[in-house]
């Protein structure tokens, strides 16, 4: 039985405690928050009684054997490294750091320890990535020389620790685009970044006037509080040739929101956002091909239940995990080459 505690409590601590209480392999033992009302309310909602104030008090338990870290991003790194040191298995949000030497320092620490360590890299775990990257394992797209991503929200700015900067590390492009970056380079094969030219822009804010249209906020919602970008995008090139396009927002003039994922190869393409569709060529026509299954999108629920439960695997059976910590560093040096990028106006190498 593994037992685990969860380290944060607020919105997406609740994609990790369900799927955790309903593994039959795990025990939930533990929560931890800084906010001692909202601890308690969670821990009441999930019959919790074992509850922590300080995650340093929570580590110190020998009992517990790995944890999922669900905190301020600014967070992430330290108490990594402090779980890890404590010998627990580590699950944290992306992303996995705020800086590249961070992410550098988090991975010493992995090597140190011996414990596994997974990044939540979340649309990793999805049905349709799943099926993709099986398609993509047997050769159905040939070499993938092209991707482009786009997570667009018109009005989405959440607002809170996320539209602060000395918590978040940034705004759409480190909540948005660590996501978008990601899928796509993990299905690219994971090519070595070579350069980044990229773009950041805060011209919009978060909108606050806006009436008749709802947004998620978050719980420390504050109007007046906003200091990262609306928008972010990005050219990245990779040592095979290959690149990823990639562009995300808070907040922004358009029509509708907009979310894809469109992977381009020499024998073959697809797209896995909206829905999963693969396009080749048969009898010298092109086909656009969809795969006769469940759910052809994203199933958010569904997709953590799947790392949630591919984690425990790694912790109980000495598993690699498809998210290790060097995916992480590279990702970071991805986000934070972009950030360089649009302060220098001029690309960056790598």
């Amino acid at each position: 039985m593994l037992k685990v505690g969860v380290i944060g409590g607020g919105s997406i601590s609740e994609f990790h405690i369900i799927p955790y209480m309903k593994n039959d392999g795990v025990e939930l033992v533990a929560l931890c928050d800084s906010n001692e009302q909202r601890l308690a309310k969670v821990g009441e909602r999930y019959s919790v009684t074992e509850l922590y104030s300080n995650y340093e008090e929570l580590l110190q338990n020998p009992e517990i054997d790995a944890v999922s870290i669900c905190t301020w991003n600014n967070t992430h790194a330290v108490i990594a490294i402090a779980a890890l040191e404590a010998g627990k298995h580590v699950l944290v949000e992306k992303p996995l750091s705020m800086t590249v030497a961070q992410a550098l320092a988090v991975e010493a620490a992995v090597k140190k320890s011996g414990k596994v360590l997974q990044v939540g890299f979340v649309r990793r775990h999805g049905d349709n990535t799943k099926l993709l990257k099986q398609f993509i394992d047997q050769d159905e797209l040939g070499e993938i020389y092209y991707a482009k991503s786009s997570c667009l929200r018109r009005l989405g700015n959440p607002g809170g620790w996320f539209s602060d900067q000395s918590k978040s590390g940034g705004g759409p492009l480190i909540d948005l685009g660590v996501h978008m970056i990601d899928i796509c380079w993990y299905l690219m094969g994971k090519p070595r970044p070579v350069s980044v030219s990229g773009n950041t822009y805060s011209k919009l804010g978060n909108r606050s006037h806006i009436q008749n249209l709802s947004f998620y906020q978050a719980a420390d919602y504050d109007p007046a509080l906003n200091d990262v970008e609306d928008l972010a995008n990005a050219l990245i090139r990779f040592d095979n040739g290959a690149s990823l396009f990639v562009d995300v927002s808070f907040t922004l003039h358009a029509k509708e929101d907009e979310l894809y994922v469109k992977l381009f190869g020499e024998k073959g393409g697809a797209e896995i956002e909206p829905k999963l569709v693969m396009v080749t060529e048969k009898s010298n026509t092109i086909l656009n091909v969809t795969p006769q299954v469940d759910n052809l999108s994203f199933d958010f629920e569904k997709a953590f239940k799947n790392e949630i439960n591919h984690f425990v695997d790694c912790c109980k059976e000495g598993k690699e995990t498809i998210a290790p910590v060097a995916d992480g560093v590279q990702i970071m040096r991805m986000l934070n080459a972009v950030y360089e990028s649009a302060k220098m106006g001029k690309e960056v190498y790598l």
